[in-house]
């Protein structure tokens, strides 16, 4: 199962449960697992389990080949090519002034690549989240700060950073212009 196919299991998930006007909270008390995992799994940043995503589906109250539905593989002749005109706005979390892009998402050996174009308005704000794998950023345009732990790293146009995502890490524009960063997620399958 390729990471395009992750990242679909997830939006599907958020997708249906919005549809049915169920909460986290609700699916993660009778799934039996918490709310964190399952806003991380909607957001794209940890892959589920077999056995929790059966049990989410349950609680879904769906059937498996409904979930399925036009999921699929779109790795058909061993390469992906996306014109910048195909990339997706992606909501993640709850987030004042991110705009994400889905660039492109596929696995590599024993791990799925991610990478999204994330552009921070001035004064954008969330709280830190983590990642289960490593991220790598590249500062397009702006100056940015970069929340990682207690730590303050200050990021300017062409600097890199790569991390381990199971620190708690946030951007921060406090900047008075946008800020275009490429992120690259590597996770574990």
């Amino acid at each position: 199962m390729d990471e395009q196919i992750y990242l679909r299991i997830g939006k599907r998930m958020k997708e249906i449960r919005l549809e049915n006007r169920i909460t986290l909270k609700e699916i993660a008390l009778e799934a039996g697992v918490s709310k964190g995992l399952l806003s991380k799994i909607e957001n794209g940043r940890t892959i589920p389990s077999l056995p929790v995503l059966i049990q989410i589906i349950k609680v879904l109250k769906t059937e498996m080949s409904q979930f399925f539905e036009g999921i699929s593989n779109e790795l058909v002749y061993g390469y992906i090519h996306k014109k910048a005109s195909e990339y997706e706005p992606e909501q993640k979390e709850k987030a004042e002034g991110f705009q994400y892009f889905s660039i492109l998402n596929t696995s590599v050996s024993n791990a799925v690549f991610q990478s999204v174009l994330l552009k921070l308005a001035p004064g954008a704000k969330r709280e830190k989240v983590v990642t289960d794998g490593f991220t790598f950023l590249y500062l397009i345009e702006g100056t940015v700060n970069y929340l990682l732990a207690d730590e303050v790293i200050t990021l300017e146009t062409g600097d890199s950073l790569f991390f381990d995502g199971k620190i708690p890490h946030v951007p921060q524009n406090l900047s008075g212009s946008s800020a275009i960063m490429l992120v690259i997620y590597l996770l574990k399958t």
